[in-house]
């Protein structure tokens, strides 16, 4: 249950939330998305990512596996943006919290919340036109055996995109930047590099990888939204870290912090 009430007004919320570079997330209640937040703003990452991914072209009702969804926010905008029939699959959040979400958010015809471990995807071969992954991949896909395994889901030729906290550069060695190693958490490790994760994609002859690039002044996005979360989400923990994470990029101001997209087409 909530343990505060939130300061800003609907007005001022939405005024700092609105963000020229993603028009769509705009029009969603700057409250609902905050309150269902479990990291990085997901709409504004996913709505990066529509157009590598081709969502634009996907046939009406084509079937999308939204996996690691959190609290179905990317599942309930795939469905309103892009007449998408979505699989909203999480380990964490149960299917009947999210039903409720995605009813209330008027999509329980498109949205099917299912829990599911990312090792585990009991689903037939080819169900999918398209597989996305905001802000999840990083926690289980960095496995060489693992993006194989997904994309039998995928139709012959359809296409998985994710986007991923990351790093500019790989460090050197065992140590991260030095400017990074007070903030530094061991969960960090599985940020990579746009260069690791092409790599990482390509070699295992699984896709063809279309786009693995960075987002510019991703890291101002990223603090902006932790600076509003410090200050508006219902949760104590999530404030706090929202809070250790805003300091953390303060301190990097982009030199090795901030997002890759990954987009890659079942061979």
């Amino acid at each position: 249950m909530p343990d505060i009430t939130p300061g800003a007004s609907q007005e001022d919320l939405a005024q700092r939330l609105t963000h020229a570079r993603y028009p769509r997330s705009n029009g969603y209640d700057p409250r609902w998305v905050v309150e269902n937040q479990m990291g990085p703003n997901a709409l504004w990452l996913l709505e990066w990512l529509a157009p590598a991914l081709g969502l634009n072209t996907l046939r009406p009702c084509a079937r999308v596996l939204d996996l690691g969804c959190g609290r179905a926010m990317t599942s309930v905008f795939l469905a309103r943006e892009y007449d998408a029939q979505v699989t909203a699959a999480d380990l964490w959040i149960g299917p009947d919290d999210n039903a409720r979400r995605v009813a209330e958010a008027g999509f329980a015809d498109r949205v099917l919340p299912v829990r599911v471990e990312a090792h585990d995807l009991a689903f037939a071969e080819g169900s999918f036109d398209a597989i996305v992954s905001i802000d999840a991949y990083q926690y289980f896909g960095t496995n060489d055996l693992y993006l194989p395994t997904l994309t039998r889901l995928l139709k012959p030729g359809g296409r998985i995109g994710v986007v991923v906290p990351a790093l500019r550069e790989e460090p050197d060695g065992v140590e991260p930047p030095e400017h990074l190693k007070p903030h530094w958490e061991p969960d960090y490790w599985c940020f990579h590099s746009a260069n690791w994760w092409r790599r990482h994609w390509t070699r295992g002859g699984a896709v063809e990888v279309e786009a693995a690039d960075w987002l510019d002044d991703g890291w101002r996005d990223w603090l902006r939204w932790c600076e509003v979360v410090a200050e508006e989400s219902p949760e104590e923990f999530h404030r706090t870290m929202a809070r250790q994470v805003a300091e953390m990029l303060r301190v990097d101001e982009g030199r090795a912090l901030g997002f890759v997209r990954l987009v890659g087409r079942r061979i």
